[in-house]
């Protein structure tokens, strides 16, 4: 028995052929529908892409009690499971974010592994000149930049680098028993950097910026700007559907499937100007970013050209790839074997400090805080570490330790208030209640008491399931008890919800439209300005977003705070008068 995993990184289900009318070109994937089962009604659960890996390996979910980080020493590894089982496991990938301080105790419970430097924004090529002074995260960029340089072919480019490295050990591998190989390719992710191989097939006319690297905002580009960053996107996922051809190319000619399960899946979607909002993380957790692709070819039971409509998630792979070689789950693994267990009843999904949300299938319930303070958030940790820094002194100084939960061993864990991390302010949205069936867009939100007290109940149940800390019913005000009408939220949010959804005015209606265009760091130079920012924006003022950022994307990440249109109208307003001022002055 063989395994392959094929995970992409922000990979958009209603953007592939066997998904739904779509203009991208993916001939591969529907060729994987009639070779696997097509999952209808898989979901994510941690995001965003270290939070779901931690779920790849332990079958249970991370956002929780903890933001990105490592895996921590009381956690099941189903690839060290495998290893210490006797199946070789083998990663290789390109997704630099493994080998990060929040993320450098994955690669390490396989038996080998192999990486590929050069996405996004990995410090891999040094050139002084253009990096010196650059911080972040306009860095990111910077670096991406002088990556690029060192993939000028698509021979050179990460991916196919990366893909090739796993045709050589199926090749290597092709006659061994009992191995399984996880494939991992950090596109589609942004930057969208395919070669013209891949964007001719999206020819248009459009000469304005580059846009194939959208920020973390609302959309406040032109319409063009997002149908050409559309495209890009499109030109990437062609690329890892060429890809995709060549491990099925390998397998037919081998005649792999007699014996080799093969899943494809990935971590989260992509939003590209759905809802208004690019990106993920600091928006809802819409449709778009969390009901995922997924395809499964499992040898066990067959079901080649099939659709699965069974709720599953991400925390369901682990069990089903130590099942299939013959290895338990450990009684802390709540996820399911795909192929001899049902589906659920409910699946959880979020990000750490973000919205709690729940689906049955057809109902999707964001539980916000009470709390505009989106407060209390906790880390529960032994590994302390964010996404690429370790925790710092200040925010270590006052850990506590915190009783077991049920999944720490006996462990204890360091308590500490959550400072860092994605942090989207739940409260600013408001509480939402979708109804898929009516309304598969999540266009329009609906208030149905007898719907929403019965989605509490589910989500209450699923937390209590997952050993939930107390911090979260208390942000969220949920019952120890009965669930009662002071409980519903969405008819109370309703109004709060519907503004912060509003579209982003035109910059071209705001005044000063010169001035709002010009780098944040040019206007940062004015005491004043600051001042002005600080009291319209103080949560983007106490992050480091601000760079040589346009204003254009500060409009856009200023909604993440909770920033309603009147309020951006008065900022631009402010922000021309103080500066005109300074000037004069």
């Amino acid at each position: 028995m063989r395994a392959i995993i094929l995970m992409f990184d922000s990979l958009n289900r209603h953007m592939l052929p066997p998904y739904g009318d779509t203009f991208v070109d993916a001939p591969n994937f529907a060729r994987l529908a009639h070779r696997a089962a097509t999952f209808d009604n898989f979901y994510a659960g941690s995001m965003p892409c270290m939070p779901a890996r931690r779920e790849m390996h332990t079958g249970r979910h991370n956002f929780l009690h903890r933001s990105w980080g490592p895996l921590e020493p009381f956690d099941d590894s189903m690839p060290e499971m495998l290893k210490n089982a006797g199946v070789h496991t083998h990663l290789v990938t390109d997704h630099q974010h493994y080998w990060e301080d929040g993320g450098a105790t994955y690669h390490t419970r396989y038996n080998t592994w192999e990486f590929f430097r050069g996405q996004e924004g990995d410090p891999w090529k040094g050139d002084a000149d253009a990096l010196r002074g650059v911080r972040f995260p306009a860095v990111l960029k910077t670096q991406d930049a002088v990556n690029r340089k060192y993939m000028s072919t698509e021979a050179e480019h990460t991916q196919t680098r990366t893909v090739d490295a796993a045709v050589e050990f199926l090749e290597t591998n092709v006659d061994a028993d009992r191995w399984m190989l996880q494939l991992e390719l950090f596109d589609p992710h942004e930057p969208f950097f395919a070669h013209d191989k891949y964007r001719d097939l999206y020819p248009s006319d459009y000469e304005g910026p580059v846009v194939d690297w959208p920020g973390y905002n609302k959309v406040v580009e032109p319409q063009d700007q997002v149908e050409q960053a559309r495209r890009e996107y499109a030109a990437l996922v062609s690329m890892c559907d060429f890809s995709l051809g060549r491990v099925m190319d390998f397998m037919d000619e081998h005649d792999m499937w007699k014996d080799t399960m093969l899943l494809v899946n990935t971590d989260h979607g992509f939003l590209l100007g759905e809802h208004g909002w690019w990106a993920k993380s600091v928006q809802p957790w819409f449709n778009e970013l969390v009901h995922l692709p997924m395809f499964l070819w499992d040898p066990r039971t067959g079901g080649a050209d099939v659709r699965r409509g069974e709720l599953a998630q991400t925390i369901d792979i682990a069990p089903t790839m130590l099942r299939f070689f013959g290895v338990e789950p450990t009684e802390d693994m709540l996820g399911k074997d795909l192929a001899l267990e049902g589906g659920k009843e409910g699946a959880l999904f979020g990000i750490h400090g973000g919205h709690v949300n729940v689906t049955d299938g057809r109902y999707v319930y964001m539980r916000a805080s009470v709390d505009p303070a989106n407060g209390p958030i906790e880390d529960y940790t032994l590994m302390p570490t964010h996404m690429r820094s370790r925790f710092s002194v200040s925010e270590l100084a006052e850990w506590e330790p915190a009783a077991p939960f049920s999944f720490t061993k006996g462990l204890r864990t360091m308590r500490v208030d959550s400072v860092g991390g994605f942090r989207i302010n739940s409260w600013q949205h408001g509480t939402l209640l979708w109804d898929l069936e009516t309304d598969p867009g999540q266009t329009t939100p609906i208030v149905d008491d007898e719907v929403e007290q019965r989605m509490i109940e589910l989500l209450i149940s699923l937390l209590r399931e997952n050993d939930a800390p107390p911090s979260i019913f208390t942000r969220l005000g949920l019952p120890d008890g009965d669930v009662t009408a002071e409980h519903l939220r969405v008819a109370v949010d309703l109004d709060r919800a519907l503004k912060i959804a509003e579209p982003l005015p035109d910059l071209a209606e705001l005044p000063a439209r010169e001035l709002l265009m010009a780098p944040v760091q040019a206007l940062l130079a004015d005491g004043v300005t600051r001042e002005v920012l600080e009291r319209h924006l103080p949560w983007l003022v106490t992050t480091e977003l601000i760079t040589a950022t346009p204003m254009a994307s500060i409009m856009g990440i200023a909604a993440v705070g909770g920033v309603s249109v009147t309020k951006l109208r008065e900022m631009a307003d402010d922000l021309a008068q103080t500066t005109a001022a300074a000037v004069v002055s």
